[in-house]
């Protein structure tokens, strides 16, 4: 038999980054997936329910650090287990 383990439930903000405060390990253990106005995108870094936005990389522009340059972009956002 095999026993699954509940997921945990995903947070209002939640970010890809590890150095980030709204980084939880925890979540990325399975796939999680972003609807923005109901269009699914696959390259978002950042996202917040409540305030209703996502960060994606704007381009292949990088700062002085080698991190991607993140644009905001708002709407309704929707995050889910695939």
């Amino acid at each position: 038999m095999t026993e699954t383990t509940p997921s945990p439930a995903l947070p209002d903000r939640l970010s890809v980054d590890p150095r980030s405060p709204h980084h939880v390990a925890a979540v990325f253990e399975r796939d999680v997936g972003i609807r923005l106005n109901d269009k699914e995108l696959l390259n978002v870094e950042e996202y917040c329910i409540s305030e209703g936005w996502v960060k994606v990389p704007a381009g292949k522009t990088v700062d002085r650090k080698g991190h991607p340059l993140l644009i905001k972009l708002k709407g309704k956002v929707e995050a889910f287990y695939r």
